[in-house]
């Protein structure tokens, strides 16, 4: 019986072109993020069971920003301070 790896999603695939432009390799690259090497791997692996903070260092060494959008987005939104 084989098991079924997921495919590699877009997070997968940017995060692995982002670390060869930047010329690091998955261990250079583990240790400036402050994780795992086994953890880049499985990113670039397309494995789903990543933490969103692990996820967070590792896009920020590589200069990835997240941006979120919704269609309430507006409702969750801090209200603006007056002066």
């Amino acid at each position: 019986m084989s098991v079924k790896k997921s495919s590699h999603g877009p997070i997968s695939k940017l995060v692995r072109k982002m670390r060869k432009h930047a010329l690091l390799t998955q261990n250079e690259l583990a240790e400036l993020a402050g994780v795992g090497k086994t953890l880049v791997f499985d990113l670039e692996n397309g494995h789903e069971n990543i933490r969103f903070e692990n996820l967070r260092k590792i896009l920020q060494v590589l200069n990835i920003q997240i941006s979120f959008s919704a269609p309430q987005i507006e409702d969750v939104k801090p209200a603006k301070v007056r002066k």
